[in-house]
């Protein structure tokens, strides 16, 4: 069965959860239960000093003998509900008490089940041949299975000074219950579970009331969104927020929005290609019929077999542009950088253009605003750029007008913008002309051979340079191309900022 995300959050936070009280219940128990021992073993510790100090010079003088010394140790293993043991200098097991022997079940109450299970050995080092008499220590276990539960063990040295000199004359094992630690242990897990099961509970509801904010939005956008895989881009999030779910929101509109115009767009683009297709293929056809069928006369199929070849030509041309511009999206620009002087290329640029522009009595002036015009680019891609725009604005310039290059520069940076006097475009126009065989009315009345194809390729090249390329329009005051190049650092200037007609009738 397939899980939703809510169900893989809730999982997950569950699993998150119980994995961080069980790691905390873990630590404070470890720490609790290490504080409760060391405390116990310092008491014990300090009991079997005390014990120590107040009974064995009494038996070590004569003043009391073996049997006394076992009473005595009985007194206080029941005070201290503790089993002691006597050892001497070497580790012989002098006396024992049996608190947890011939205890009676009515007076115990910390160590209920413990007993002992195995009597004290005659040695120490029956049991342990490394026993350490002169140190203090202590071991949690069942002390070499005298007990038959965990029992808190802790050795005391027993001191005595005699002629100035210290030396161990045996020591004191006392002998603790774990069971009052264990159940207080158990006592602090059950506590904690409490807690921790009511901070789980509020927290899934905290969890189911930031579900309806978070989960159930982003359901939504998964229903909307198969209705858009499905072509029905009509139907709308209706979520208005303003973070990440919002914007998702908003932006799976904007994309259904512009998915829906790809219709529109599709069909742009088969009549624009069918129109630039059709024109010159029937020229072609009716002049080679004619010839065939006799209508133009041999003496005059030189003239229309040129007319002929010029459309083939344009097709070729169209071709050919198509291809580049396929190449140039699925590939990238494959550029071959150098340092060249941009002026050069405007001025060789134009001088294709001079005879069209002084038969339509139109004027180019360049604007150069910069010292140092030496850019970092591949020339023949950029004399192409430049080509696309010159004529571009040509294309549009009504007679008697003008067409202005204007150059600046920052500090890393050459701007150039070409602007002309011509008709202008509309903003729905410039946002499309970027578009392959993009060709708007007014451009197909003013120039039959264009392709629609040169602001696509011009794009594609300056985005390939890393550069920007922008369009500034109003209908009836025309249109602004500018774009920018990487000039190179540290060139003595090539130029001094004037305004020069290059082009004039």
């Amino acid at each position: 069965m397939q899980r939703s995300l809510f169900d893989r959050i809730y999982i997950a936070f569950l699993v998150i959860l119980i994995v961080s009280f069980v790691f905390l219940i873990f630590l404070v128990s470890y720490f609790a239960r290490r504080s409760m021992i060391s405390e116990k073993r310092q008491a014990m510790e300090n009991e079997g000093s005390l014990i120590a100090a107040y009974t064995l010079p009494g038996y070590i003088s004569g003043e009391y003998d073996k049997e006394d010394l076992v009473q005595i140790f009985n007194f206080y293993a029941g005070t201290l509900k503790t089993d002691i043991w006597l050892l001497s200098a070497n580790g012989t097991v002098v006396a024992t008490s049996d608190y947890f022997g011939k205890r009676q079940t009515a007076s115990a109450t910390d160590a209920e089940s413990l007993r002992v299970v195995t009597p004290p050995p005659s040695s120490i080092f029956r049991v342990e041949a490394g026993f350490k008499l002169d140190k203090r220590f202590y071991e949690i276990g069942t002390f070499h299975g005298t007990y038959n539960e965990k029992v808190l063990s802790v050795n005391v040295p027993v001191e005595m000074s005699s002629a100035g000199k210290t030396r161990i004359v045996g020591s004191v094992i006392m002998h603790s219950s774990m069971q009052s630690i264990d159940e207080t242990m158990k006592y602090t897990h059950s506590a904690s579970i409490v807690p921790c099961l009511f901070i789980i509970a509020i927290s899934f509801i905290f969890l189911s009331v930031l579900s309806r904010k978070i989960i159930r939005p982003v359901k939504k956008l998964s229903v909307v969104a198969e209705e858009y895989s499905k072509g029905n881009f009509d139907v709308q999030t209706e979520i208005s927020r303003e973070d990440e779910v919002g914007q998702l929101a908003h932006s799976l509109e904007y994309m259904a929005s512009e998915l829906s115009k790809l219709e529109d767009y599709r069909r742009d683009f088969v009549s624009n290609i069918s129109h630039d297709f059709r024109s010159p293929l029937t020229s072609i056809r009716g002049y080679v019929q004619a010839m065939l069928d006799g209508t133009i006369p041999p003496e005059k199929q030189e003239r229309y077999l040129n007319i002929v070849l010029d459309e083939t030509k344009r097709l070729t041309k169209l071709t050919q542009g198509l291809l580049d511009l396929n190449r140039l999206e699925i590939y990238g620009t494959y550029l071959k950088l150098s340092n060249f002087d941009f002026i050069d290329i405007i001025r060789s640029t134009l001088n294709t253009f001079e005879i069209k522009c002084i038969d339509r009595n139109i004027a180019i002036y360049l604007n150069n605003h910069a010292e140092n015009t030496v850019v970092t680019a591949d020339k023949t891609k950029i004399q192409q750029v430049v080509y696309n725009l010159i004529d571009n604005a040509i294309k549009f310039t009504p007679e008697g007008k003008k067409i202005y290059v204007t150059i600046t520069e920052t500090d890393d940076k050459l701007r150039i913008s070409i602007k002309d006097e011509g008709i202008g475009m509309t903003e729905n126009t410039q946002k499309k002309i970027w578009t392959r065989f993009y060709k708007d009315d007014a451009s197909r009345g003013m120039d039959k051979q264009g392709t629609g194809l040169g602001l696509a390729i011009t794009k594609e090249i300056i985005k390939a340079h890393n550069e920007t390329i922008e369009v500034k329009s109003e209908v009836g005051k025309g249109s602004e191309f500018i774009f920018t190049l990487k000039k190179v650092k540290d060139t003595e200037p090539t130029h001094t900022g004037n305004t020069e007609i290059l082009i004039q009738k």
